[in-house]
């Protein structure tokens, strides 16, 4: 008997990772024009340059490839995130103060949102529906995301005075939602709006976190 449960095989990597970007890319240009459930498995693989037979192979049902597309594109986002504070440059030399760190963070997450708008329409419509096909999958990704929210802001209260009567659990939820709803925003409405207007107005949430 297998160890792994249903969920967790839909969160299998595919066979190579050059196919499920491909997927990915094809599947969010698809799904950003008509949704999720306008969009067929043989489109996605005609769009992604793929046989049908490939994608059942790989990912089994139409359910399954989304769901792995979700994987992929926290995958991607969550790379970014972290390389803000690990990665090169001065959110990742030591000393650096966590709030600047934060900062990048929530900058690469409008530059993601800037370059997979479609990945950031499905998540804000499907991920409150009630029921949603990929509920489960949506639950397990986003506590994902809050984890490394999450570690920003301990960092952040590690060096600073914070306001002990503000949830820690809500400000990780503030932020990670802000992060989704004003990056779709600045692409969808207001494009002219620059990249640094758009992490100011998140910071302030961070900012009235941080006890002067």
């Amino acid at each position: 008997m297998s160890e792994h449960s249903p969920f967790e095989k839909k969160l299998r990597p595919a066979r190579t990772n050059a196919t499920r970007q491909k997927l990915f890319d094809a599947s969010m240009e698809l799904i950003g024009e008509r949704g999720a459930a306008g969009v067929t498995v043989d489109e996605i693989a005609a769009a992604a340059g793929v046989s049908k037979g490939t994608v059942y192979y790989n990912f089994g049902s139409k359910s399954d490839l989304i769901a792995q597309l979700l994987r992929h594109g926290v995958d991607i986002l969550k790379a970014r995130l972290l390389s803000a504070s690990t990665g090169p440059g001065l959110a990742g030399e030591p000393g650096t103060d966590p709030l600047v760190a934060m900062e990048e963070m929530i900058g690469q997450a409008m530059d993601f949102m800037a370059d997979y708008p479609s990945f950031a329409r499905l998540w804000v419509s499907e991920n409150w529906r009630t029921p949603s096909v990929w509920r489960d999958t949506f639950a397990v990704l986003r506590t994902e995301l809050l984890a490394v929210i999450g570690d920003a802001i301990e960092s952040v209260a590690a060096v600073h005075p914070v306001d002990p009567s503000i949830s820690r659990g809500s400000l990780e939820t503030a932020i990670f939602g802000a992060c989704f709803v004003v990056g779709l925003d600045r692409v969808t409405y207001n494009p002219e709006r620059s990249r640094d207007q758009s992490v100011a107005a998140i910071m302030a949430i961070m900012r009235g976190y941080v006890l002067k």
